[in-house]
């Protein structure tokens, strides 16, 4: 079970990191310059630990609540998508547009959700394979 939460930490750190660094600070760096809403002096490493807090917590998640249930691995990793992205969204665009200075925030929800949407197509399908029976995983890359 620990090679599977090992796992599950991975499939959610590793791409969030990912993909949050290149949309952030790479793709969408103006949109975000323009926004006023992030520090000059980036702290990655706080970042990552924030990563890697919510990926041990959602690997939970996906365990107490998803591992067990029927169904074929794409319903399961999109029904924990649903769940992960609303969650995730919540505390990442709605409680950081309600407490920030930022230029605009319809802006900032616009630009946040797409990231969330985008985070969890990635994060939900890597989080359910990480948690399949062994025969789930080998009749899923087949």
């Amino acid at each position: 079970m620990m090679t599977r939460y090992a796992l599950a930490i991975l499939a959610y750190v590793v791409p969030t990191f990912a993909i949050g660094f290149v949309w952030h600070l790479v793709l969408f760096e103006q949109y975000y310059a323009a926004l006023q809403i992030y520090r000059s002096d980036i702290i990655i490493p706080f970042g990552l630990l924030s990563m890697l807090i919510q990926a041990i917590l959602f690997a939970w998640i996906y365990h107490k609540g998803f591992a067990g249930q029927g169904g074929t691995w794409v319903g399961r990793a999109a029904r924990y998508a649903a769940v992960g992205a609303l969650l995730s969204w919540s505390f990442t665009t709605l409680a950081v547009a309600a407490k920030n200075l930022m230029a605009s925030v319809p802006d900032y929800i616009v630009i946040e959700t797409a990231f969330t949407i985008v985070q969890w197509i990635i994060v939900a399908p890597l989080t359910t394979l990480a948690f399949a029976p062994k025969a789930g995983i080998k009749a899923a890359t087949a």
